[in-house]
């Protein structure tokens, strides 16, 4: 586990962008014989998008996010909640969930996403965070690792969540409204012309999930439009020149 631990605090430190952090954390989990994760950070603000760190089946993710489901989630929930440690899934008793949040955790479950071990992240310094392992099903592996390593993978997830903060979550303003990186990436590619399909060829992400970057830009500037929304963009910029 040291050794292990010590290429993950490596990798943190070398990391630049969302595809390394996301590498540092799939190379781990798999040192670690656990299937998948998932970084979930919550918007700093109610026009806010979460930031989302995964290696879960990209179609759940991006309907995840597409659906806003971050507000209705009971393991996000579970998290707002406790800033201990939980496994969540299939054979373990749970709080009583609503319609939606049943239909939520069945549409998780058709992408293997059955069981976890959740931690919560609460650093005092911004919104909570949670950093999730999960399974298909139940097995001695999973299950002995989360219970054994519990404290490790606790410190993992803070250490995660600070070196995400400090390198991504700088937040650019268009009229008074913050964009993620992303977002902005995504909005400055269109600007030039590009389509939700180059761009996600340019960043190495679906075009899925570049058009819902362009969605969430749209919906926190108010317009209907990417060509609108770049419009924005394109005068914050002439400003800036002036």
């Amino acid at each position: 586990m040291h050794r292990i631990f010590q290429n993950f605090i490596d990798l943190l430190a070398t990391a630049k962008d969302a595809a390394d952090f996301s590498e540092a954390l799939s190379k781990t989990a798999t040192a670690l014989e656990l299937t998948c994760f998932a970084y979930l950070s919550l918007p700093s603000r109610i026009e806010g998008a979460p930031r989302l760190i995964s290696s879960y089946p990209e179609r759940w993710t991006s309907h995840y996010l597409q659906s806003r489901y971050e507000r209705i989630d009971p393991v996000i929930e579970q998290a707002l909640r406790t800033p201990e440690p939980f496994q969540w899934g299939v054979g373990l008793q749970s709080v009583r969930q609503t319609r939606v949040q049943k239909k939520l955790l069945d549409e998780a479950a058709q992408f293997g996403l059955r069981v976890g071990f959740t931690v919560p992240i609460h650093d005092g310094r911004g919104p909570v965070a949670a950093l999730t392992f999960a399974a298909e099903k139940r097995n001695p592996v999973f299950d002995g690792r989360v219970k054994s390593d519990a404290r490790v993978l606790q410190l993992m997830a803070m250490f995660f969540h600070a070196h995400v903060r400090r390198r991504l979550a700088k937040e650019r303003y268009i009229a008074g409204v913050p964009l993620s990186p992303r977002e902005l990436e995504c909005l400055e590619w269109a600007s030039q012309g590009k389509s939700a399909w180059e761009i996600g060829r340019i960043l190495g992400i679906s075009r899925h999930t570049a058009a819902s970057y362009l969605d969430s830009a749209k919906e926190k500037l108010g317009v209907k439009t990417v060509v609108q929304a770049a419009l924005r963009l394109a005068a914050v910029k002439r400003e800036e020149q002036n």
